[in-house]
């Protein structure tokens, strides 16, 4: 393991978690996580956030939901760098995870393991409805996983997949409502044939 050395559980003091929050474009990831983490601050706990240094879609310095909801945060570049700057928290927050490397789970593992809660949001699949970066690592160490569901443009039915309006085929395309709208299963897929 890359952080063996910091994988030690903490079994005095408070005791860690990681929950994933997850689902499509639209369906309020952000908006649940900037939730959480503002009950942790009114709790008076210590709360340090992060975004992937590419999300600058609404602000830099700031998770930013699409209903413009918004609490402080630092832009990093790598995984690692969280491990650096969140361990003197109670509780990490992070968004955008999908956008994040392959060591974002050892380093959520990490943390939870010093005692810390983690709450972590982002797409669980990409526009070509698969499992997206570190997210379904992420759900699968978790101890809660939260979907949360938009609603389909199409049919009004609960959507769980982000359909990317545009011919842009790179995996990663960052957008709001002029490249992604959310389907449902059957709506996505009917599209696509």
């Amino acid at each position: 393991m890359l952080f063996s050395e910091h994988n030690m559980i903490n079994r005095r003091g408070p005791q860690g978690s990681i929950e994933v929050i997850c689902g499509s474009m639209f369906s309020g990831k952000t908006e649940e996580l900037i939730r959480r983490l503002k009950r942790a601050q009114i709790a008076k706990l210590q709360v340090e956030i992060f975004k992937p240094i590419v999300d600058t879609r609404y602000a830099n310095a700031e998770v930013v939901s699409h209903d413009m909801n918004s609490i402080p945060s630092t832009a990093v570049e790598t995984s690692t760098t969280i491990l650096l700057l969140g361990t003197q928290a109670q509780v990490v927050g992070i968004d955008e995870a999908q956008f994040f490397d392959d060591h974002l789970p050892e380093v959520c593992n990490t943390l939870a393991n010093k005692g810390i809660r983690v709450i972590v949001a982002g797409l669980d699949m990409d526009f070509k409805g698969r499992p997206f970066g570190p997210v379904p690592d992420l759900m699968a160490i978790a101890e809660h996983v939260t979907k949360v569901h938009a609603v389909c443009v199409c049919c009004g039915a609960p959507a769980t997949y982000s359909y990317r309006k545009t011919a842009v085929e790179n995996k990663v395309l960052i957008g709001e409502k002029e490249s992604y709208e959310p389907r449902c299963r059957n709506c996505y897929y009917q599209l696509l044939v």
